[in-house]
């Protein structure tokens, strides 16, 4: 195969019952299989609570909705100087700095990933200010009948700073009905930092419902999880990472929608806290353009704008939002079907991987994954970790092994294909007994990954042919030059199965794409021999690519602009023309 550019180239009485029988059971099935469009609609909460009182007959409900007072927070939050640094969720700001602040800021930056400096001047119970959510969260109300779930929330930490771990405490503290936080439970998985130990057991003592459990070795956020939810009382776990701030109204949205399905698994609106100056982006009341989570068949988590289709489903602000994937830090579920669910993949070590593993498990099995809006969390984005552990990157690969081998069936061979170091780990059979798992599946009947595609999933693009660029006469790989700049050099380079930057994508509208970048194409530059990679110019802005990044695998070697192929020549890949007895102009993809 060449691959060429193209720039360059009397039944009336019985009408009572036929209608019966036709139809009752399309609505059955109907109602059962969108029962998310039964979530939180204004308009019909009092129908749906007084169902949940026809099957609570003959106990102690009480009814109406709750009121502030009985949905009043754990512990009030003390007077605010509305001038001081970051009161309101405003920036932190200093002008000047002398060389002492500049040493502990940078200080701070580095062994946190974020600025502690900052952190550490602004109130533990700072003020988050007006409740700027939408109208419809506002007013939005909560039968008491059946009643709200009560929930244990879990924070696993280390070597968290400080200020950001207790203001996490605090936040939710003042935030959280008291009638619903049955506790916060801080799991530390092996801090070495000293305050983190018998200071803070002592520290939280005085705040009764906060308690400190410890693995004395490092063992990762898996493990730490479980740990904390095995201990946990609440009806419902609360997952929520060392460095987040609650907004006003963000439990109650959360735990109502797992009283209506108990099989829902739901994150809030994540809000960013900036990692420079703790500045919260606090949400806007107007109607908002939500995200989604999603992967890439490298099975890396990433965000997307929700479809049209889910927003013509979603009635106001208070439906959920139907998601595909969730990153996994932030979430809440009912207790007994998380175990229900077989919890975490124990044999998954530390982190990375296990939000999708349980996003997969989820729809899969049963269940689903939603984003409610009307729950808002603050969380930090660093831009790296700043904790190490050992061999961090082929621990990340065996547990993405452990996840393909158990939950995508036959597409696993598309994620070998985009990441050749996990391939690596499933020839040499290293990522462990899945065998656990694979029962868990069959217990609970779970449907295949095609399904999840299909009916969860549909925008998803799976690759029909892709794999590693091979020029077939010098055996040498297609490869891109690693760069920050947005156009990236093409070169020819020995083939290497753990190199992602050898794996490319071919598209039905004949781009080649490189992944996991999928924003990147095989680019002809015109007038020029040299390839390179480009950002797409498809990507959703124009009905067809650009000539530039049109290409054709084809055995005849014609291009009526301007006959040119890609070729290895002169240790370089350049266009040059095509000749069909040229083994250095021949590629295959594999």
């Amino acid at each position: 195969l060449r691959l060429k550019s193209l720039t360059h180239s009397p039944l009336r009485p019985l009408f009572p019952g036929i209608f019966c029988f036709l139809f009752l059971p399309y609505i059955f099935f109907h109602s059962y299989y969108n029962f998310n469009d039964r979530a939180f609609p204004l308009t019909s909460q009092r129908l749906m609570a007084n169902m949940s009182l026809l099957d609570r007959s003959g106990t102690d409900c009480p009814s109406g909705f709750y009121t502030k007072e009985e949905l009043k927070p754990h512990l009030q939050r003390p007077l605010q100087d509305s001038m001081a640094q970051g009161a309101n969720g405003k920036a932190f700001v200093l002008q000047l700095m002398n060389p002492e602040e500049q040493d502990e800021k940078l200080r701070g930056f580095d062994k946190n990933q974020f600025n502690q400096f900052a952190s550490d001047r602004i109130s533990l119970h700072r003020d988050l200010g007006k409740d700027t959510r939408h109208t419809d969260c506002l007013e939005q109300k909560f039968w008491r009948c059946p009643g709200l779930p009560t929930t244990s929330v879990i924070i696993v930490f280390h070597n968290e700073a400080w200020s950001t771990l207790l203001r996490t405490v605090y936040s939710i503290l003042h935030t959280a009905p008291a009638a619903l936080l049955t506790e916060i439970l801080l799991v530390d998985d092996a801090s070495t930092d000293d305050c983190l130990k018998t200071r803070l057991d002592e520290y939280v003592e005085q705040l009764k419902i906060v308690r400190v459990l410890r693995q004395r070795e490092r063992k990762g956020l898996v493990t730490a999880r479980l740990l904390g939810a095995q201990a946990a009382q609440g009806e419902v776990l609360t997952f929520l990472d060392s460095h987040c701030e609650c907004f006003n109204g963000w439990l109650e949205p959360l735990l109502a929608r797992i009283a209506e399905q108990p099989t829902a698994v739901v994150s809030p609106k994540i809000a960013s806290i900036d990692r420079d100056n703790l500045k919260f982006s606090k949400p806007r009341p107007e109607m908002h353009h939500y995200m989604r989570g999603n992967f890439d068949w490298r099975l890396t988590f990433g965000w997307e704008p929700i479809p049209e289709a889910e927003k013509i489903r979603r009635k106001n602000e208070t439906y959920p939002i139907r998601t595909p994937t969730f990153a996994g830090g932030i979430f809440s579920v009912s207790k007994s079907y998380f175990e229900h669910m077989g919890t975490y993949d124990d044999q998954m070590e530390f982190w990375g991987g296990e939000n999708l593993e349980m996003s997969f498990r989820v729809w899969q099995c049963g269940g689903q994954l939603e984003i409610i809006p009307c729950s808002v969390v603050g969380h930090i984005f660093r831009r790296q970790s700043p904790h190490k552990f050992p061999n961090s990157s082929s621990i990340i690969i065996r547990n993405l092994v452990r996840l393909a081998e158990v939950w995508l069936d036959e597409y696993k061979w598309v994620f070998y294909r985009a990441n050749r170091m996990a391939a690596l780990v499933y020839k040499e059979n290293s990522f462990g007994d899945v065998t656990e798992r694979h029962k868990l599946r069959e217990r609970l009947k779970c449907r295949d990954f095609s399904w999840y595609l299909k009916n969860i999933y549909p925008e998803a693009y799976v690759p029909d042919i892709y794999g590693r660029l091979e020029n077939i006469g010098l055996k040498c790989c297609l490869d891109v030059e690693k760069t920050k700049k947005q156009q990236k050099s093409v070169q020819k380079i020995n083939c290497n199965n753990t190199c992602g930057t050898q794996y490319f994508e071919y598209t039905p509208q004949h781009e080649v794409w490189l992944n996991p970048d999928n924003e990147m194409c095989l680019h002809a530059n015109p007038g020029k021999s040299l390839v390179s990679v480009e950002l797409c110019q498809l990507n959703g802005k124009v009905s067809a690519p650009p000539p530039e990044q049109v290409w054709i695998f084809t055995q005849v070697q014609h291009n009526p602009s301007s006959d040119k192929c890609l070729t290895v020549a002169r240790g370089q890949v350049i266009l040059t023309k095509c000749t069909s007895t040229r083994l250095s102009q021949s590629w295959i993809l594999i």
